[in-house]
């Protein structure tokens, strides 16, 4: 299937290879694996990150062989290339709450009235809140939380590109923007309004000495909203970073630590 779906995305003309019986069967079987789980489009393998980068072909050629046909829910109607989800054994979902097809949430979800995009894969226990979006191939883990109104990029080009990960036990705050294939690592916790681009400085100012990342966000880290300045041809401005105050302590309960970390550093959620 992987080869099948590689060798179609490269041909010169791919509206004739999506012609041939073969093809379309192979980014079919994808999407069903996609959407059942049995498949991802990016795994961890000893500690990093692997992208499979032909599960994301397979969702770019799906969307030219699809037209777009009307979909009924009750009196509302759309008009789209994708289905609705309707594999959801084991998850709740809140009316009107959405997951498209060809994306996979694992059992004791609870996705509120947000969003989950095809690609996407969402950890047991992970609570969507009300308008959080979840974008294409994002990656979240169990047991997260993404507050209302949270925006989870996607990312399906190029199809190396990471996607946007988030992995087990993370907290992310109200109005957080996380998107380029950002990674946050387990346990850390954003607060209210972080936004997190693949070039927004995330400065560690815990220690003497600051310490920078980018397109990271350390393990168990407490981030909030940040300024630094920036001097420029009309003068000195502040622009936006995040900053790491602090860390949940580790073999701490979830939750305790959760709480110890809003409370102890002031971050607002």
């Amino acid at each position: 299937m992987e080869a099948v779906i590689a060798t179609a995305w490269a041909a010169p003309d791919r509206a004739s290879a999506l012609a041939d019986p073969a093809v379309r069967q192979a980014v079919t079987a994808a999407i069903e694996g996609l959407d059942d789980g049995s498949i991802r489009v990016a795994t961890k393998v000893d500690g990093t990150w692997e992208v499979h980068a032909w599960t994301k072909q397979a969702i770019l050629l799906w969307f030219g062989m699809q037209p777009n046909a009307p979909i009924e829910a009750g009196d509302l109607r759309f008009l789209d290339k994708i289905r609705p989800k309707t594999r959801l054994e084991g998850v709740r979902v809140v009316p009107p709450g959405v997951a498209r097809h060809g994306s996979h949430l694992e059992p004791g979800v609870i996705l509120m009235p947000g969003y989950v995009n095809i690609g996407a894969r969402v950890g047991t226990g992970t609570m969507v809140d009300t308008w959080a979006t979840v974008g294409s191939c994002a990656q979240i883990g169990a047991h997260v939380h993404l507050s209302g109104g949270v925006g989870i990029g996607g990312v399906l080009e190029p199809p190396s590109a990471r996607p946007v990960i988030i992995e087990d036990g993370v907290f992310v705050g109200s109005r957080c923007i996380v998107v380029e294939g950002v990674l946050v690592e387990q346990e850390a916790v954003l607060g209210a309004g972080v936004v997190l681009t693949a070039s927004t400085p995330i400065i560690d100012v815990t220690g003497p000495e600051p310490v920078t990342y980018k397109g990271r966000v350390p393990a168990r880290s407490v981030v909030i909203p940040g300024m630094r300045p920036k001097t420029y041809p009309a003068g000195t401005y502040h622009v936006p970073c995040a900053l790491i105050v602090g860390q949940r302590h580790a073999g701490t309960d979830l939750k305790t630590s959760l709480n110890d970390a809003l409370r102890g550093f002031d971050v607002p959620v």
